[in-house]
């Protein structure tokens, strides 16, 4: 494999590493930053779904424009929109500029990369591959994303140390430690700037060009997509960081360890979901990690204890995240080369605006009917899901398995 091919591997997990300690940070300070401001759970909710409504619209545009516009300048200009919303997130506290910097900055409120920039990397990873290694390829690039998020995570707990060994003020820490997700934004867009051209016969097409074959294929995952992210869109790391600090009584600190060590287990679960796809398929792997996540999500609603709460949040997470390299090395197999960045962004935005639409409906759940509610939906939707992506495609096997 060439020398540039090589490189752009390098390059894109490298970014893709920056960008989740970004993620991870913001994902555990933004409700906290939110409700330090004095916003109620439903401007908090309204934040949340601002930022994810931007990701979507991100979404859109480069699903139309992606095919016409190199990647570099694409990766570049949507890794300087969440630099500028943290900027302008540090220098307000009024509700209606926040929820602004939330939608163009494409805040990410979920702990895991949900913007537009996933779309271009996953339609470019197939091409530095060959079909038998693309999950493990998949595989490592979601290994350095949930290090990533898991460091990141941990981050958090600065404005807790600032407090309490410097004596900043609670705001005050807070800012701080958003200046650093703007400096990371800002490293990973100097490493996107400087990605490789490879040479590929493959143009990209566009959505309206998908082949007869792959046009059923692509509205029913894209359909089912939209379900799970709906589901997902109830129990986003922002929202879990509320649940667990409004029902316990947690803090900013013990939030990001805990979700750090989530984050760890995430990780490590990408390579045993690479060694179980190659023995049961892609499809199974996805759906029989995933059923038994959505259920942990009734006994973290039941657990009397923030201990026995953080152990059954731990489980889940350790299972979690199993089917998302296994679901991105499928989806790309299953069109051909150059339907992939159509495909992606199409499943990304679905995707997108699943999220988007859940987060302002949990805060008025956890307001109005009690803070599980929003996790005992989240499992009920994506039991659904897992259900039904069994029954459509359990026979639409992608070549290494054919």
């Amino acid at each position: 494999m060439s020398t540039p091919v090589h490189r752009l591997r390098r390059l894109l997990y490298a970014a893709a590493f920056l960008r989740a300690l970004a993620i991870g940070l913001m994902a555990v300070l933004v409700g906290l930053y939110c409700a330090r401001l004095g916003f109620s759970a439903t401007q908090v909710g309204g934040v949340l779904s601002a930022a994810l409504w931007g990701a979507a619209v991100a979404a859109l545009i480069t699903l139309v424009v992606g095919p016409r516009l190199p990647e570099r300048v694409m990766l570049v200009t949507l890794t300087g929109l969440p630099l500028l919303g943290g900027v302008v997130l540090i220098a307000t506290d009024a509700f209606p500029v926040v929820l602004i910097a939330a939608f163009v900055g494409m805040l990410n409120v979920h702990g895991r990369d949900r913007g537009a920039i996933p779309i271009l990397e996953q339609a470019l990873f197939p091409a530095t591959t060959t079909d038998a290694d693309r999950t493990r390829v998949f595989a490592w690039y979601n290994v350095l994303l949930d290090t990533g998020y898991a460091l990141g995570g941990l981050m958090a707990a600065l404005p807790t140390l600032l407090e309490s060994q410097w004596g900043y003020a609670p705001l005050e820490a807070l800012r701080f430690a958003l200046s650093i997700f703007c400096a990371l934004y800002f490293g990973a867009a100097l490493l996107y700037a400087r990605l490789p051209s490879i040479a590929d016969d493959v143009k990209p097409v566009a959505l309206t060009q998908l082949s007869p074959a792959s046009r059923p294929i692509v509205v029913k995952i894209s359909l089912l997509f939209l379900l799970d992210a709906f589901g997902g869109g109830f129990i986003g790391t922002a929202l879990f960081a509320y649940f667990f600090a409004e029902k316990f009584g947690a803090s900013a600190a013990v939030i990001a360890i805990l979700f750090s060590a989530g984050r760890g287990l995430s990780a490590f679960s990408h390579l045993a979901a690479a060694w179980l796809a190659r023995r049961i398929g892609l499809v199974n792997t996805m759906v029989f990690t995933h059923i038994p996540s959505s259920l942990l999500l009734f006994t973290i609603v039941a657990a009397d204890s923030f201990a026995w709460a953080a152990f059954f949040f731990l489980l889940r997470e350790a299972l979690n995240e199993m089917d998302v390299p296994t679901r991105q090395s499928y989806v790309m197999a299953v069109v051909r080369p150059d339907e992939r960045l159509a495909v992606s962004g199409i499943t990304n935005l679905v995707r997108s605006f699943g999220w988007a639409c859940a987060p302002i409906l949990a805060g008025m759940m956890m307001q109005g009917f009690g803070l599980g509610v929003p996790l005992i939906a989240a499992g009920i939707t994506k039991i659904s899901y897992d259900l039904l992506l069994w029954r459509e495609f359990r026979r639409v096997r992608p070549p290494e398995e054919v």
